[in-house]
């Protein structure tokens, strides 16, 4: 550019702002068209993607013109503030819930994108389970759409008695937070673990629960895919309560089917480990697998050595002793049918489970309702009893950066930050923190 004539220079310098307007102008034409925050952003991001290429070229940002009409330094916090005011009114709701709004007194929790912490709100006094995720590792492990499942799926949870409950979720620049209901009476595995086996009645009252859960999930055209008792809590009355819907997906019909390969290795259907198509009836297995664990102390091919546990899965009949009832190892037979086109369930679903003699003690409408007595109920004294969380989270320090956006807008942060359009979410004014 230096070595062309100044008139020259000029007119390439004009030609180039032309050219950006006229984009923008496409743009914004077509944002006003369309009533989605998805495609409002996918818009925004992919201008400013065009613009940052174009001005990563040296000799055309020493310009002052180019310089001072794209002003590439200035109000990028700014723009990415008022996108997440977009996120909230686009999404029908005024969710104006900060993070700031809560105290963060302990961590309860940690997985590959973040921590699960107990918080308490500020206003209302009300504790609750928030779960806090990196966008950029998020992004850098490509995992963008299952925590916008997880979301979705959140937000259908509220109908039943055995799902954890959203609250609300927002963003910020560089993080997403799920505020969710705090349950603190441990997860089954904890209890299986200090337990070693329940009674078959205690093993009934879990199974039943979380196969009403299933059952729900299902009527909504949900497959759950991830079951297993780190993933089953217990709340303060000894209640299930299902939780972590990462792995879910979402519009699977009654005879539908799925192949992305996901679970946790003791617990794969044989179809998944085959990477076969499967259907709903891949969480009927699991829950057979889940039971069987609380009867007989082990998943039922478990082995410490990867390979010969898959060689089990897919070839081994599940070892049954007589300790358990024949309606239980019915049941158990059933539900880990290697042939998912004979398991139960295939047919009406949860309604096969519900009528099985192994479930004839269980009167259902009062299951749903909590009418029953659970066979166990844990010992805490209050929402701050922790005595049911592992140590190794509990004892960790708490981060002062929850209450704090990332401190400079880098090219990778302002990539996540908009990457989660229409993310947040909040109730109407009169149920806000019921």
């Amino acid at each position: 550019i230096r070595e062309q004539p100044r008139d020259q220079i000029k007119k390439r310098v004009q030609s180039l702002f032309l050219f950006i307007i006229i984009i923008f102008i496409i743009t914004l034409t077509s944002s006003l068209l369309s009533p989605s925050a998805a495609f409002i952003k996918e818009r925004k991001m992919g201008l400013n993607d065009f613009i940052q290429k174009l001005v990563s070229t040296p000799h055309i940002c020493q310009h002052v013109e180019v310089n001072n009409f794209l002003k590439i330094d200035e109000n990028q916090n700014e723009e990415i503030e008022n996108d997440d005011i977009l996120d909230r009114q686009v999404s029908g709701r005024n969710c104006s819930i900060k993070p700031c709004d809560f105290d963060y007194l302990k961590i309860i929790g940690k997985g590959s994108f973040g921590k699960v912490l107990l918080a308490r709100h500020k206003e209302s006094t009300k504790y609750y389970a928030v779960k806090v995720l990196q966008k950029k590792i998020i992004m850098k492990k490509k995992e963008h759409k299952h925590i916008m499942a997880e979301r979705s799926v959140l937000m259908k949870n509220i109908k039943h008695p055995f799902l954890v409950g959203l609250h609300y979720s927002f963003q910020t620049t560089d993080k997403l937070y799920f505020v969710l209901d705090y349950v603190n009476g441990g997860e089954l595995f904890y209890h299986l673990q200090r337990e070693r086996i329940f009674l078959e009645p205690r093993a009934r009252f879990y199974a039943a629960e979380i196969a009403s859960a299933l059952g729900y999930l299902h009527s909504l055209h949900i497959v759950y895919r991830d079951l297993k008792p780190e993933n089953i809590l217990l709340d303060s009355q000894g209640h299930i309560v299902l939780t972590d819907f990462g792995l879910c997906k979402e519009g699977v019909e009654a005879n539908g089917t799925t192949t992305t390969f996901c679970g946790t290795p003791e617990y794969l259907a044989p179809e998944v480990l085959q990477k076969q198509a499967y259907d709903r009836t891949v969480d009927w297995w699991c829950l057979g697998s889940v039971l069987y664990e609380m009867l007989y102390g082990l998943p039922p091919f478990y082995s410490r050595n990867t390979a010969e546990m898959y060689n089990n899965i897919l070839h081994k009949s599940p070892v049954l002793k007589p300790n358990v009832s024949n309606s239980g190892r019915e049941l158990l037979e059933g539900l880990l049918q290697k042939d998912r086109t004979q398991r139960l369930g295939v047919k009406d679903d949860f309604l096969e489970l519900k009528y099985h003699s192994f479930f004839s003690p269980i009167n259902w409408e009062d299951l749903m309702a909590k009418k029953i007595t659970p066979p166990f109920i844990p010992s805490v004294s209050g929402p701050t009893d922790l005595r049911h969380f592992d140590p190794e989270f509990t004892h960790l320090p708490v981060s002062s950066s929850l209450c704090t956006d990332a401190p400079t807008v880098t090219s990778s942060v302002k990539e996540a930050a908009g990457a989660f359009p229409g993310f947040s979410y909040g109730p109407p004014a009169d149920h806000s923190f019921m």
